[in-house]
């Protein structure tokens, strides 16, 4: 009898391509040396895709036919001319949070609230999209021109009622798209009642412009239905470390020297007060809390004021100043919320 042939040992299964590395055990400096298509990120299993389903819950209860593709890129946008979402790829994982939360001090989108305001924004541009919204002379009488250039600063009128505000930043006052935008999401708001909100305000026209608009186009089909995406992070073969090197470069600033006068003004000198605690400890201290309330109220990115803050706290360091009384955590406050609104009105810090 002939001796059977060995039999060949089963290969292993293959691991599922779509299953990616595990993130969680893994430090900050193992992190930066990835590339981003290599995290292998899903939206499917996050929280994302709860806040997705909600976020197309919430048009079709508006009776708004288009439900865009999100997906994850590397920031929050909608590539011009399509009817697509591209969501910052690190929402997508706790570990990935945490990284951006250290590297930039905040997690744009984090929380519900923040990422479904985002959603309802970025739909504005979809629907602009879509639609071909800019092109109607209604439109352009009523947002403006479109042909206006984007700018990182602008003239922000913090007390104008032309405008709807929804992001931080008076983020509706910087381009006719984006008070579009704004006006969209404040209309998709659900439980909002946005007449009694704004009555009184220019802004109310607008956004019974969009009222009006939105019932004309309630279950009607796209004129433009573009699915394509723009830097999906599956194609991103950068690695991390550099991601947030241009992240961090991009809201970095040139910042002025400190004119010792006005630190003189919050603090007094080591030799006036030498029993007073040190201005330099106590700004680091304070350092959360600033950064907050300053950000909450100018819009400033927190990396942006951090650096600002950094810049301020050395030079108390290298002068040794002092407190010079309790109040000098709202004085402090007011002071960089002062440069920072200058910066949004002038694109500078102040003047040199």
């Amino acid at each position: 009898m002939e001796a059977a042939e060995p039999r060949e040992k089963p290969a292993p299964p293959k691991q599922a391509e779509s299953q990616g590395p595990e993130l969680s055990g893994l430090s900050d400096e193992e992190l930066l040396a990835m590339r981003i298509c290599d995290l292998k990120l899903k939206i499917p299993g996050t929280e994302l895709e709860s806040r997705i389903e909600k976020f197309h819950a919430e048009l079709g209860e508006k009776n708004i036919l288009l439900k865009p593709i999100c997906y994850l890129g590397d920031e929050w946008f909608c590539p011009e001319g399509s009817t697509t979402i591209a969501i910052p790829f690190y929402l997508a994982h706790p570990r990935l949070k945490k990284l951006e939360e250290k590297m930039m001090m905040e997690v744009e989108g984090g929380t519900e609230d923040w990422c479904m305001r985002l959603l309802r924004h970025e739909m504005g541009h979809v629907l602009n999209h879509a639609y071909l919204l800019e092109k109607d002379k209604p439109w352009q009488k009523l947002f403006g021109p479109t042909s206006l250039e984007y700018s990182e600063s602008f003239r922000a009128r913090p007390y104008s009622r032309r405008f709807v505000r929804h992001l931080e930043g008076y983020y509706a006052q910087s381009h006719p798209e984006e008070d579009f935008a704004e006006t969209v999401a404040i209309w998709l708001t659900p439980n909002l009642d946005w007449r009694q909100q704004y009555k009184d305000w220019k802004a109310l026209e607008k956004l019974e412009f969009v009222d009006q608009l939105m019932g004309k186009l309630a279950g009607k089909p796209p004129t433009v239905h573009s699915k394509a995406r723009m830097s999906e992070a599956s194609r991103l073969r950068s690695r991390l470390a550099l991601y947030y090197k241009r992240r961090r470069k991009l809201y970095a600033q040139d910042f002025p020297e400190f004119f010792d006068a006005d630190l003189h003004k919050l603090f007094v000198d080591a030799a006036t007060a030498p029993e007073n605690e040190r201005a330099a400890a106590f700004l680091r201290r304070s350092r959360k809390m600033i950064l907050h309330a300053v950000s909450t109220w100018t819009g400033e990115p927190k990396y942006t004021l951090s650096e600002l803050l950094r810049a301020l706290t050395d030079r108390c360091a290298e002068l040794d100043l002092r407190l010079r009384a309790q109040s000098a955590g709202v004085e402090v406050t007011a002071f960089l919320a002062t440069l920072a609104s200058h910066y949004r009105l002038t694109g500078k810090f102040k003047q040199s």
